[in-house]
C-alpha cells in the first residue's frame, strides 16, 4: 500500500459495519460507536446501495465482516472472563472496541500501519469520540518492523496472556511476514488466544464465488492494497500446526 496514505479497504469494512447497524435486521453485531466514528465526512459513502437485492454479494460481505467482527468479541469476553487483560488488534483499521470497552483493567493495544492508525485518530478527534486511558496505539508496517518490539514498546506484557485479534490481515500480507506474526502470537505466554480470518485460494472456490473473488480483488487492487496470500483450510491447519506446542 501507499506509505503515506491510509487504508481504503479499513474504510470499506468500516463502512460494512456502520451499514450494518442502519440497515440490517436483526443487527448480530451491535456497535454504537460504528457510525459516529466516520462523522459527516463519509455520510454520502454510508447511504449508497445499503440495499440492493441485485448486490448479494455485497449484502453477503457485509454480513460476513459483522459475523468475524461478533466471533472475535464473544472470544475476547471468553478471555477476559479466564482473567486476560490485555487485547491486541492486529491491523485495527476503524474498529471501535476501544471506545466502548465494558472490561474493567482491559488494556487494549491497536496495531496498524502509521498512515491508517494516523487518520483515524484524527477521525475520532474530528467527531468528538475521546481517546481512553486502556488504549495503546501501536503503529508497526508488518512486512518492515518486529510486532515484538513495537507491542513492548508500546507497553505491551509479553508474559502475561493476552487475547488477539487479526481480521482481514492474512490476505494482504507475505508469507514471511505471516509466519513472523503466528510465531509471534505462538510464544506468548499460556493462556493467549487468537481470532484470526483468511481466504481460500481462487481455484478451489466454485464458479458464483471466483466471480466475487475477481470483483473483490479488482477492487482493492486500484487501491493500492492487492490481496497475495491464501490458504486451503489443510494448509492453515498446517501453518498454525508448525508451531503447536510453541
Amino acid at each position: 500500500m501507499d506509505e503515506a496514505r491510509p487504508s481504503q479497504t479499513a474504510l470499506s469494512v468500516a463502512l460494512r459495519r456502520a451499514a450494518h447497524q442502519l440497515y440490517d435486521e436483526p443487527v448480530v453485531f451491535a456497535d454504537p460507536v460504528a457510525v459516529a466514528i466516520l462523522g459527516g465526512e463519509y455520510a454520502a459513502a454510508l447511504g449508497r446501495t445499503p440495499r440492493r437485492v441485485d448486490r448479494p454479494y455485497s449484502l453477503g460481505l457485509r454480513a460476513y465482516l459483522v459475523a468475524r467482527s461478533r466471533f472475535a468479541e464473544e472470544g475476547l469476553g471468553r478471555a477476559v472472563a479466564a482473567g486476560v487483560r490485555q487485547y491486541v488488534l492486529l491491523g485495527a483499521g476503524l474498529d471501535t472496541f476501544a471506545y466502548r470497552n465494558p472490561y474493567q483493567g482491559l488494556r487494549v493495544f491497536e496495531v496498524d500501519h502509521p498512515a491508517t492508525q494516523a487518520w483515524k485518530r484524527g477521525l475520532l478527534e474530528r467527531n468528538g469520540i475521546a481517546e481512553p486511558e486502556w488504549v495503546r496505539y501501536v503503529p508497526v508496517d508488518f512486512e518492515r518492523q518486529s510486532l515484538a518490539a513495537e507491542l513492548a514498546a508500546g507497553g505491551f506484557d509479553a508474559g502475561q496472556p493476552a487475547f488477539l485479534s487479526c481480521l482481514g490481515v492474512v490476505p494482504y500480507l507475505t508469507l514471511g511476514a505471516f509466519r513472523a506474526t503466528v510465531g509471534f502470537v505462538a510464544g506468548l505466554a499460556p493462556g493467549t488466544g487468537l481470532a484470526l480470518d483468511y481466504g481460500q485460494p481462487r481455484a478451489v472456490l466454485p464458479p458464483l464465488e471466483q466471480l466475487a473473488h475477481d470483483s473483490l480483488a479488482s477492487r482493492v487492487e486500484a487501491r493500492g492494497e492487492p490481496l497475495q496470500l491464501f490458504f486451503t483450510p489443510g494448509e492453515m491447519a498446517g501453518e498454525l500446526g508448525a508451531f503447536a506446542g510453541h
